[in-house]
Parts: structure tokens; C-alpha cells; sequence
């Protein structure tokens, strides 16, 4: 028989247990598998409702949307619309990127604000930024511009109930009188406000160290991009587990990162095809990293 004093001791045992594993501490407590659905973009446009079916028969549970615009809305469907196929598919699109027009450049605030009634729609967690162009981070000022602006859209996300995210490339990473594009984004930005989804084969391609990333800004990394890089050729990705990136040292620093959610995503180099490569991945992390 189960007393209540054998549960309480029990389940102390089990806490101890976990606090003394880190990693059994992320068993216990499973993150689901999300998918970037830019890894599938040549399908998604032309049939949205089967390639989405195809992702929650992988085994997906999370995606994060692209490419929102007002005129196209999402590859032609309205928000609304989106919504009811993600449900059907007992998918949560708890993050998108929206590139937000000139917003980051001039103040102007109309893909903004289309973009956060899209992303309530969606019920969407974070309104992430996936991008700036060339001419517009060429050194220190334009960088304090861009975090002066992530600011401000920030606090109109507040409002909507949700947050923003930042998601980086390699070019972040790039020094401008010995301080890198990426430090100005963190240390200007404000912590409560403005988070970031670190692309985890940007951050190795470009030199850098993710774990070093995450012991000094911790618990900003809220998300993650977990992509693979090819053994032979780093311009090109892989499936999760076929490339070079230590994804099993990585995962055991979640705590330190803060991450909620992550997100496969492959831009080139299928195996076969895009399907048979998410499926790939899918598999290396749910045996290997969950």
C-alpha cells in the first residue's frame, strides 16, 4: 500500500535524483520536436494542407511559420484560415518569422502591426525576426538602431501578448571596432522585452561557441534552430546527427539557455528528398536527444 508519507518520500527521491542529473532533469521533462517549415518551402507553396499533414505524421508537434506578408498572407491563406490546418493537424505554430517590412529601417509600423494580429491568430508564443538586410547593419550605429527598434516592437508585442525574438545568421558575428554585431543586439535590447532563437549552425559556422553564448547571456535563448552541418562541406546542412555539430554536448546546457522550443530546420542538401530528411532528423533527436 502507497502511504502518503511513502509518495512525499518517494517523489523526494525522484526530485533529488533529477537535480542530481541534469539530463535526466530534460528526460522527465520532454520538450516537443518542433519543425521550421522553411525546410520545406518548395512544397508548402504549392500544397499547404498536405505537406502539413506530412510533418504531424512524422511526428512533429510544433512548427514555426515563414514569409508572412499582407498581401499573400501565409502561401496564400489567411491567418484564420492556416490556423484551422494546423488544427486539424493537431499542430501549435508557437512561433513565426515575420520580416516586418521597413519597421527595422524607418519606424514604419504597418507590416508590424499586420504581422502581430497574425501571430494572435496563430496563437502564436513568439514573434521572431529572422533577418536584416546588407545595407542596414554596416557598422555599430546601424546595430544600436536595429536594437532600438527590436525595443520598440517589443513593447507592442507586450501588449498583444506575445514576445519577440531575434534569430541570427553569421553575419551578426562579424566585428565592428572589435565588437560584434550580435554583443550590441544583446547588451542593447532590453532582457525583459527582447529575447533571441539562436541558429545553432550559424553560431558554429561563423567560430563561435553556443555553450560560451549561453554561460554569458543566460537564459536569453529562449528557442533554438537545430541544424546540422555537412562533414565535408560546412556551406551545406545535414540531418540532425549525419553532421559535425555536437548536438548531445549542446542539449545538456537547455537550463543555462533558457530554451522553451526548438525547431529542425534544413535549407539544402536533402537526403533524397525534404521529407525523408525531416523524418531523419526527427528520429536522431527523439532517440538520441529528448
Amino acid at each position: 500500500m502507497i502511504t502518503r508519507r511513502n509518495f512525499i518520500i518517494n517523489t523526494s527521491m525522484a526530485a533529488t535524483a533529477v537535480l542530481a542529473v541534469p539530463s535526466l532533469a530534460f528526460t522527465m521533462n520532454k520538450k516537443e520536436i518542433g519543425l521550421q517549415l522553411y525546410t520545406l518551402r518548395d512544397e508548402i507553396s504549392k500544397d499547404v494542407k498536405s505537406t502539413l499533414e506530412k510533418v504531424a505524421a512524422t511526428g512533429f508537434t510544433t512548427v514555426e511559420t515563414y514569409g508572412f506578408s499582407i498581401k499573400d498572407q501565409f502561401w496564400g491563406l489567411s491567418a484564420i484560415a492556416l490556423k484551422k490546418v494546423l488544427d486539424a493537424n493537431h499542430l501549435k505554430a508557437v512561433s513565426g518569422h515575420y520580416n516586418l517590412g521597413s519597421f527595422l529601417y524607418d519606424g514604419n509600423t504597418a507590416e508590424l502591426v499586420a504581422a502581430i494580429e497574425a501571430a494572435k491568430i496563430l496563437k502564436n508564443e513568439f514573434l521572431t525576426i529572422p533577418w536584416i538586410d546588407e545595407p542596414f547593419r554596416r557598422n555599430i550605429e546601424d546595430y544600436k538602431k536595429i536594437a532600438a527598434r527590436l525595443n520598440e516592437a517589443a513593447k507592442m508585442c507586450q501588449k498583444a501578448g506575445l514576445k519577440l525574438a531575434y534569430h541570427n545568421h553569421d553575419f551578426e558575428f562579424q566585428k565592428h571596432d572589435g565588437v560584434t554585431g550580435y554583443e550590441i543586439l544583446l547588451q542593447e535590447t532590453d532582457k525583459d522585452l527582447v529575447c533571441f532563437e539562436l541558429d545553432l549552425y550559424w553560431v558554429v559556422r561563423s567560430g563561435n561557441d553556443p555553450i560560451k553564448l549561453f554561460t554569458e547571456n543566460r537564459e536569453r535563448f529562449k528557442m533554438w534552430h537545430v541544424k546540422d552541418m555537412d562533414k565535408i562541406n560546412p556551406a551545406l546542412n545535414a540531418e540532425i546527427g549525419s553532421g559535425s555539430i555536437d548536438f548531445k554536448t549542446i542539449f545538456k546546457e537547455i537550463k543555462q539557455s533558457g530554451m522553451k522550443h526548438f525547431f529542425v530546420e534544413q535549407e539544402n542538401n536533402y537526403k533524397g528528398d525534404s521529407f525523408e530528411s525531416i523524418k531523419i532528423s526527427y528520429d536522431f533527436i527523439s532517440k538520441n536527444l529528448t
